[in-house]
């Protein structure tokens, strides 16, 4: 109730705008008991990302081990997008991936939450992928460039279309587009001696 509440009415008025009394209330809660549940309105709003989190996590699973780090978290990404397109109630469905999309592309805070290191399921399975533990300064990079890349390509698509009939599709091509030209960018760097 909390998290849809939140979904609405940060989609209504903004995350900026919204507060934790304005959640409780339309969830019918007190103050006190969302804060059981959720520290603070950021939280509320990671726990949309961690839906979708999950499920990449096993999609990254499931790729073989010997594809490149990012290669491997862009192909997990995709699927768990599509995947979305398919979902039933009560699982992440291409609706509410959308508004999340929409609700952290909005707010430079949820952005910058969005992008800072935790150990949530991808970054677990990222790190037991490349055979290290989750305090790897090389997990937190891969980790870091990937977040870069997702955020670039989801606030350039907010950015063209200010979200008007953008489906999960849109989102895929954005990110898929963003990627190849990171991978073009980084293609002809030379490796310092």
């Amino acid at each position: 109730m909390l998290i849809d509440a939140a979904i609405e009415l940060c989609e209504r008025q903004g995350f900026e705008q919204t507060t934790v009394e304005q959640i409780a209330a339309i969830a019918d809660v007190s103050p006190r008991t969302f804060s059981r549940y959720f520290a603070t309105k950021e939280a509320v709003c990671l726990a949309l990302v961690d839906d979708a989190i999950e499920m990449a996590a096993v999609e990254l699973a499931r790729l073989p081990r010997d594809m490149n780090h990012l290669e491997a978290l862009c192909r997990a990404a995709v699927t768990m997008y599509r995947n979305t397109k398919q979902a039933g109630n009560g699982e992440l469905t291409a609706s509410r991936l959308m508004s999340t999309l929409r609700i952290i592309a909005s707010s430079p805070t949820l952005r910058q939450a969005a992008m800072e290191f935790r150990s949530h399921a991808v970054n677990v399975e990222l790190a037991r992928r490349m055979g290290t533990d989750l305090t790897d300064r090389g997990l937190r990079l891969v980790a870091s460039v990937w977040s870069s890349i997702v955020i670039t390509a989801l606030t350039d698509l907010g950015a063209v279309t200010k979200w008007r009939g953008v489906g999960v599709d849109d989102a895929i091509e954005h990110i898929e587009k963003t990627f190849a030209q990171f991978t073009g960018f980084v293609a002809g760097v030379a490796q310092p001696v």
